[in-house]
């Protein structure tokens, strides 16, 4: 059975998952067993793009009633067909099939632009299902510090061919970004910036495990936890594994990382991801994170918990590119999440040693956020408190109850990407020391990679140039 085949089979599955809606097309594709999973990601979200132009298309030429097709395959392929890169699908009966019917088809879409009275293939499109503010985010791209530095990144990158700006200093330097220039992020020194629509997947960095495709928000939990080498943690719902290699990096491969997921296969993929930047301090475990015990002697030196749940991604830009004219979850189905939710934040609090904890969502409901944390210091009361974590961070908590505004807020108008973090911490741990720890994560940026030409006149000066 050739390539092509096991690919347009495993997009009509995730289709006829969409459909009926057990769960996103991240999780469908992930689960679908097709090896090359962006690629199936990539297909799958353009024909969910034009699935009612190819619905149309499909029904005026007469194709499913010629004989007894599968509609999803069928509209993979005729996506293909009319829209993609055309038909890649070897021989057989639906070469046979496409190829009878192949001109029909282009005279229904033809026809259909004429009748909507539009030019472009893309005008046909809903609102709701056009490019939008997902499809124009920068690239974001985290330097692994398990491999490498950002100096380095940066050398490689300007050798290319690129353009480095230096650090940001405002979120319309990275709205801004064109062509083969990219910026430092103005808050994290590991994360770089470059244009919307930079394609990193084939890039021997990223293929090499020294880079790590992780947007803004997603980086900041980890950042926020600032777990010190050494360091005993647990990530409570791990995968993919971006912010676990994260808390490695910040660990520096020093400590221990308990990783906790459900999903078997998005484990095995995490695996993968972790043992390609380098990790060699994390234990993956299939288990749900509510059934591991606390008083487990392993987990008598965790001091640190990131507790990323699932959630309704209702924050997530690139969510409209999925599920087109998604908007806010219904009642139900946030009741249900923000019960999951609430559940496993109690639970974490239980851990007898912990110190310190980060919550965080890439929800902007309320219902997942400020309410999952407030009734869980409520049930937890003189134990545990907000910690004021980066005060300079514009976009705060809802003021839903006394101290939320401790908490963070990300939305892709003012950040570029949505979601929520809180950091919690145990009371006693605030005096002395630990009172400094609190605050930690308000860091000072250290000194952006210098551009080259900075670079040679420090060297031929008196003064040798601070190491970043």
């Amino acid at each position: 059975m050739g390539l092509m085949w096991l690919l347009y089979a495993a997009l009509a599955g995730v289709l006829a998952g969409v459909e009926s809606r057990p769960g996103s097309i991240k999780g469908l594709v992930y689960s679908s067993n097709f090896q090359n999973v962006k690629q199936l990601y990539a297909l799958v979200c353009e024909t969910q793009r034009y699935s009612a132009v190819l619905d149309a298309v499909i029904s005026s030429a007469g194709l499913l009633s010629a004989k007894k097709l599968q509609p999803h395959l069928a509209k993979g392929r005729v996506y293909e067909l009319l829209l993609g890169k055309g038909f890649r699908g070897g021989g057989g009966r639906w070469k046979a099939l496409l190829g009878r019917h192949q001109a029909r088809l282009k005279a229904e879409l033809a026809r259909l632009k004429v009748h909507r009275g539009v030019s472009r293939n893309e005008d046909l499109l809903e609102v709701g299902s056009r490019p939008g503010p997902a499809s124009q985010l920068p690239r974001f791209v985290r330097v692994n510090t398990l491999k490498t530095c950002s100096d380095d990144v940066v050398d490689y990158f300007k050798r290319q061919g690129f353009s480095y700006q230096g650090r940001a200093s405002s979120l319309d330097d990275l709205r801004a970004l064109k062509g083969k220039h990219f910026l430092l992020d103005s808050l994290m020194p590991e994360l770089l910036v470059f244009p919307a629509q930079t394609d990193l997947h084939e890039h021997p960095l990223y293929r090499a495990g020294h880079l790590i495709l992780q947007d803004r928000a997603s980086c900041l939990p980890a950042m926020l936890l600032d777990p010190p080498p050494g360091s005993h943690v647990i990530d409570a719902c791990a995968a993919p594994g971006n912010k676990t290699s994260h808390l490695a990096a910040l660990l520096k491969n020093q400590g221990k990382i308990f990783a906790f997921d459900l999903d078997a296969k998005r484990l095995a993929s995490m695996a993968t991801l972790l043992a390609r930047a380098g990790v060699s301090c994390c234990e993956l475990a299939e288990e749900d994170f509510r059934a591991v015990s606390p008083s487990d002697p392993r987990y008598r030196e965790v001091h640190y918990i990131l507790l990323d749940p699932s959630c309704s991604g209702s924050g997530m830009p690139s969510r409209q590119l999925e599920e087109p004219g998604a908007g806010t979850p219904s009642p139900v189905c946030l009741h249900a999440l923000a019960g999951f939710q609430q559940r496993a934040l109690c639970h974490a609090l239980t851990f007898p040693s912990l110190q310190r904890l980060v919550y965080s969502t890439c929800s902007l409901c309320q219902e997942e956020n400020e309410d999952v944390v407030q009734d869980a210091l409520q049930q937890n009361p003189g134990a545990f408190r907000l910690a004021p974590a980066l005060p300079a961070w514009p976009h705060r908590g809802l003021s839903t109850f006394p101290g939320a505004e401790h908490c963070l807020r990300a939305s892709p108008e003012t950040t570029l990407s949505g979601g929520f973090v809180a950091v919690i911490e145990r009371v006693e741990v605030r005096d002395s020391a630990s009172q400094a720890k609190a605050s930690a994560p308000e860091r000072t940026p250290s000194p952006a990679p210098k551009r080259k030409k900075r670079q040679q006149r420090a060297a031929a000066g008196a003064c040798t140039p601070p190491c970043t």
